[in-house]
């Protein structure tokens, strides 16, 4: 199954949210990377058939949006970035409704309660969860029946390294035909589990293709820098990262230009490819 969105627009008023989207999802795991604000989670309200476009074209499949929504719904997991929760329901309770809702086995909640490392907390309310495990019995309720479709909008908010790094490995699985968008802010979410990444930014697809290719981005503008500890910061450099070594500062820049004599040039990640690609400030660098 693939997802085709041809000229895609969402307007509130004079606000324009997604301007002119074009884009193919196909089978595996697509990033969504982009600064809040950006229209990620706009578009992702689109595709769970939450919100109308103002104009262009959405295909799931063999179905059409808005006119085969409801089809749409019985193939969809959805996680959006704030949902509430009943908090009377325990988390036993709330997965199994859900289970019936989306016409799967009764027994998959328990499952997936496992999954989610909260089985010992599966018979409490959740009005008595904490974020990170109200954002983890979201994640199992997406995954419930085994959707064709999984949307999930910044996945991995509030959670600590080893829960994101389950979590990610959950929300990737493979089975043939399904499609799974998962949109985030943190590059290093998606370097273990994307086939490709789209790059929203102020409405509009700003790149799309692999990681590798991301990093590309930044190919000759990544550079290595070690120098004295009072070292002053390069002006018109961006700073990536920097570190005391052996009493030496050692930084990682990003320059379109050498920004030291003794600046070294460095092979480029995914992330500063991103941040290449943004600019500073948010900022998309032409």
């Amino acid at each position: 199954m693939d997802v085709e969105i041809k000229a895609l627009d969402m307007r509130y008023g004079r606000h324009i949210a997604l301007r002119g989207i074009d884009m193919t999802l196909s089978e595996g795991v697509t990033g969504l990377l982009g600064l809040n604000g950006a229209g990620k989670s706009t578009l992702m309200k689109i595709l769970a058939t939450l919100l109308l476009p103002t104009r262009g074209q959405v295909h799931i499949g063999s179905w059409r949006l808005p006119r085969e929504q409801a089809q749409v719904r019985r193939c969809l997991g959805y996680l959006p970035q704030e949902f509430g929760l009943p908090g009377n329901l325990t988390g036993r309770e709330y997965l199994r409704y859900a289970a019936i809702m989306k016409d799967a086995p009764e027994r998959e909640a328990d499952r997936w309660l496992s999954e989610v490392a909260l089985d010992e907390a599966a018979n409490r309310r959740l009005g008595g969860y904490s974020g990170g495990m109200k954002q983890r019995i979201g994640i199992a309720q997406a995954l419930l029946g085994d959707p064709d479709l999984l949307v999930v909008d910044e996945p991995t908010a509030g959670l600590d390294p080893e829960q994101r790094a389950h979590l990610r490995t959950l929300l990737a699985q493979r089975r043939p035909g399904r499609v799974a968008l998962i949109s985030t802010h943190v590059v290093a979410d998606l370097e273990q589990v994307a086939d490709r990444v789209v790059v929203l930014h102020k409405g509009e697809v700003r790149f799309s293709g692999t990681l590798d290719e991301l990093a590309a981005r930044a190919e000759g503008c990544v550079w290595s820098l070690s120098g004295p500890a009072n070292a002053p910061r390069p002006l018109g450099a961006q700073i990536i990262a920097e570190r005391l070594q052996e009493g030496r500062m050692v930084r990682r820049l990003l320059s379109a230009a050498r920004p030291d004599p003794s600046a070294e040039p460095a092979a480029p990640t995914a992330e500063e490819g991103y941040l290449s690609l943004i600019g500073r400030g948010g900022e998309v660098e032409q």
